[in-house]
């Protein structure tokens, strides 16, 4: 796959990379004696220099006939030295931030490049949008390399997004220099049932030569594994189960092991390495989703990568997960992924394997972090106003439009029995539970005994004044209500509370500022994080994100709730491609026979 990512393409350097090995000339930089964590062999070399031209490297052994005038050299002291960790599934819109403020924040944790499915603003904007976000990243040194939306709406025919894409759409942006493969491809209903949408999107990434990520979330690893695997996806990050992952690797497909802001996976899929005897080629590490207290208080990959050791997988390994299997997963070792002659000299500095602190980056050759700070800069990205104005609701919303009837002839005392959607702290799956609920004037509220919270969809993209309605279990909320539109995947204005007041005030606050995510109790606005950015995003940095985001969680621990990074949570209620029942704009869906259920049981 030819790669657009470094600073100069291999062709253009071969002349002087081969002058520079043989001391005919002298590098631009080179690193003195680092311990080299070699993930070729899975080996530490000590003492090693190596030699940087043209922002790759040359030469590595002993490099003092690589320094003359003008090069620069970075002494070691005794750090490690990697490669450039490597994140094989992101989604930067769960970060808050566009892609240039992203990059500020991951770069000093050693990330030099990530594999990502802007699918999120896709939802919302379509192609378009994915197009600004590539032009925002493309002013930083971060490898932004695109894996195109597969799955806009996630499964058609349950929800309404504010785009689309078919094998059209996947067809042209195959043409696009930033793309490297398909987005995961969340309907692998469709690929096991063969529609010719699904399929369509399939043929066109292969005929383009690329790469297609994966999307199983299914707890079955015989036939519809196999098939999902030989319709040609390479990857898939939705292991749950240890032997989901194991089966995986058995099949081929890189199993990607998850750890995010709200996803911890990664504790229970260790134990497919820690307890086989198995080569971990086709395992990698993976953030999915990230939010930015996460990135500011514990890193990005370093942070998953101290967790993976700490789930006792060994160091090495853990790094090998993060660079060499993930860049030959996406087919891009003869470029990234290693430190060896000829790859792009993207380099994270350690301070030990012990403690994996990131002291210094190097991206194409140039040191763009030292000590946690980035050492690049630009001014703020210009957002287009059609990114920036994204909420189009086509109805107003009042303490009525939150009325749930009872069924007709049911008699006030009486207790209907309704599907509610029962969250898993920490995990992406929920459970299809049934609760009766008391009639009270001919119609159904929220329940706290019993832990059941009204739950309300509205489609913001297109002014239909459809939505859904539903009942959530297990956020332990005891007040108030909560708001978002970061509602995967169609981001549609969900909300989630305890009373119809509260539920309006949360609704009309995210209108009122483009978008984001709210907490309100007793009429009042506890926590606020706006996201003007088609309803996803803000321009600010990181650390001010954070402290928003930290500010919502001490509202939600305020109403009740104690579960961590509730709103990552409360953003899956939506997604029709998680087991076991989901709520959409257009109503409930069962999630294992993917077909429209009915409140009442």
């Amino acid at each position: 796959m030819l790669n657009y990512f470094c600073k100069k393409p291999l062709w253009e350097c071969t002349q002087a990379l081969a002058a520079v090995a043989q001391g005919q000339r002298p590098a631009d930089t080179v690193i003195k004696g680092a311990n080299l964590v070699n993930v070729c062999t899975a080996e530490i070399q000590p003492n090693v220099d190596v030699a940087i031209a043209e922002g790759r490297i040359a030469y590595i052994g002993q490099a003092d006939h690589c320094v003359g005038e003008g090069t620069r050299v970075i002494e070691a002291a005794g750090n490690y030295i990697a490669p450039g960790f490597l994140d094989g599934h992101i989604h930067v819109e769960s970060s808050m931030m566009g892609a240039g403020e992203y990059a500020r924040a991951v770069v000093p944790h050693g990330t030099a490049g990530i594999y990502w499915d802007p699918h999120e603003i896709c939802n919302v904007l379509g192609l378009e949008g994915v197009k600004v976000m590539m032009d925002d990243a493309e002013r930083t040194p971060l490898k932004a390399m695109v894996t195109t939306p597969s799955c806009v709406p996630a499964v058609p025919g349950f929800e309404d997004t504010g785009s689309f894409v078919g094998p059209a759409e996947i067809a042209e942006s195959m043409t696009w220099p930033g793309v490297v493969g398909l987005g995961e491809m969340m309907n692998f209903v469709g690929v096991l049932g063969g529609t010719d949408h699904a399929h369509g999107e399939l043929a066109e990434t292969l005929k383009a030569d690329k790469v297609i990520t994966g999307h199983y979330s299914v707890p079955e690893t015989d036939q519809g594994l196999n098939a999902y695997v030989a319709s040609g996806v390479r990857c898939c990050h939705e292991s749950t189960r240890a032997e989901d992952a194991l089966a995986k690797m058995r099949l081929g497909q890189y199993a990607q092991l998850r750890y995010g802001s709200a996803w911890h996976d990664l504790p229970e899929l260790a134990h497919a390495i820690t307890d086989h005897d198995i080569d971990t080629r086709f395992a990698n590490l993976i953030s999915d989703d990230t939010h930015p207290h996460t990135l500011v208080e514990d890193g990005h990959l370093d942070h998953v990568l101290r967790v993976a050791v700490e789930c006792g997988i060994p160091v090495i390994e853990a790094i090998q997960m993060m660079t060499i299997n993930v860049a030959t997963c996406f087919r891009m070792d003869n470029e990234l992924g290693s430190i060896t002659p000829g790859k792009c000299a993207d380099i994270v500095f350690l301070d030990g394997l012990d403690t994996l602190n990131v002291t210094r980056m190097m991206i194409d050759g140039d040191v763009v972090a030292e000590d946690g700070k980035p050492l690049f800069d630009y001014p703020p990205f210009q957002f287009p106003e059609w990114v920036t104005h994204s909420m189009h609701l086509g109805r107003p919303i009042t303490a009525e439009s939150f009325a749930v009837e009872a069924p007709e002839g049911v008699a006030d005392g009486s207790a209907v029995e309704v599907r509610a959607i029962e969250i898993i702290p920490g995990k992406v799956g929920a459970f299809e539970a049934h609760v009766k609920l008391p009639v009270v004037d001919g119609k159904l509220e929220s329940d706290l005994s019993q832990d059941v919270l009204k739950t309300f969809v509205f489609e913001r993209h297109h002014e239909t004044g459809t939505f859904g309605v539903g009942f959530t279990k297990g956020f332990g909320i005891t007040r108030g209500a909560m708001a978002s539109t970061v509602a995967h995947d169609a981001h549609n204005l969900l909300v989630v509370g305890t009373n119809d007041e509260d539920m309006a005030l949360a609704a009309n606050t995210l209108e009122a500022c483009g978008g984001g995510m709210v907490v309100v109790a007793d009429g009042e606005v506890l926590g606020l994080v706006e996201l003007p950015i088609a309803g996803l995003m803000n321009d600010l940095g990181a650390e001010e994100m954070s402290r928003k985001v930290h500010a919502l969680e001490d509202a939600w621990a305020q109403i009740g709730c104690t579960m961590p990074s509730p709103f990552m949570t409360m953003a899956l209620i939506p997604l029709a491609c998680l087991p076991e029942l989901r709520l959409t704009n257009r109503g409930l869906v069962d999630c294992t026979t993917f077909q429209f259920t009915d409140l009442f049981v």
